[in-house]
């Protein structure tokens, strides 16, 4: 009797222990390909964001030019049209990220800037010079410098890089509902994410 109930004994144990490890083995492995997969579906989204638009300006350029001290003075003025095409683009294919599969944590380490680009074209109406003071090439090189500086502070103000923001947040949102169905945290940097608003509030 005692011999069956030992048999019996360690039969169990084995079978336990068996079960045991094939149990193990499952959440490994389930671990491993959520691992995978979250990486996947970070080179899903890991795209190119771009946000176009359209601006219009009216510059007024004048110069004036001393000529024998405050006895003679000669001015030189334009009237510049500038309509220009802009993208702001954000390449998340940049994005640095780590992965701890062990405490199931996706970490995004850095987010990339936004890149801006402005293709101006320029047009030139009464164009008025003498040749005491006429129009030079520096003259142009400064008509862009004071155009660019004015268009990257309009965009910095405008709807466009609104847009282009709330764009970036819409693919952020993708990382957080795809940990978050499969039961891991994201983390940004030193700050966990536990819902979309905390993305939102995000200083990008």
């Amino acid at each position: 009797m005692r011999k069956i109930l030992f048999g019996v004994i360690i039969t169990l144990i084995v079978l336990f222990s068996f079960k045991y490890c094939e149990e193990r083995k499952e959440s490994k492995l389930v671990l491993q390909e959520n691992s995978l997969l979250i990486q996947t579906q970070i080179k899903n989204v890991g795209k190119l964001i771009v946000t176009e638009g359209h601006f219009s300006e009216v510059f007024n350029y004048k110069n004036s030019k001393e000529i024998f001290g405050d006895y003679v003075t000669s001015e030189k003025k334009a009237l510049v049209v500038v309509n220009a095409e802009v993208t702001i683009a954000y390449d998340l294919s940049k994005i640095e990220f780590s992965i701890d599969a062990d405490r199931k944590i996706l970490i995004i380490e850095k987010i990339p800037e936004e890149e801006i680009k402005i293709n101006p074209d320029f047009e030139y109406y009464d164009v008025q010079a003498d040749f005491l003071n006429p129009f030079e090439a520096k003259d142009y090189n400064a008509i862009k410098s004071i155009v660019k500086k004015a268009l990257n502070k309009k965009i910095g103000n405008s709807e466009l890089k609104r847009n282009a923001k709330n764009r970036l947040i819409s693919e952020l949102s993708k990382f957080y509902i795809l940990t978050n169905s499969l039961g891991w945290t994201l983390q940004y940097n030193e700050s966990l994410i536990s819902s979309i608003h905390d993305i939102e509030d995000l200083k990008l």
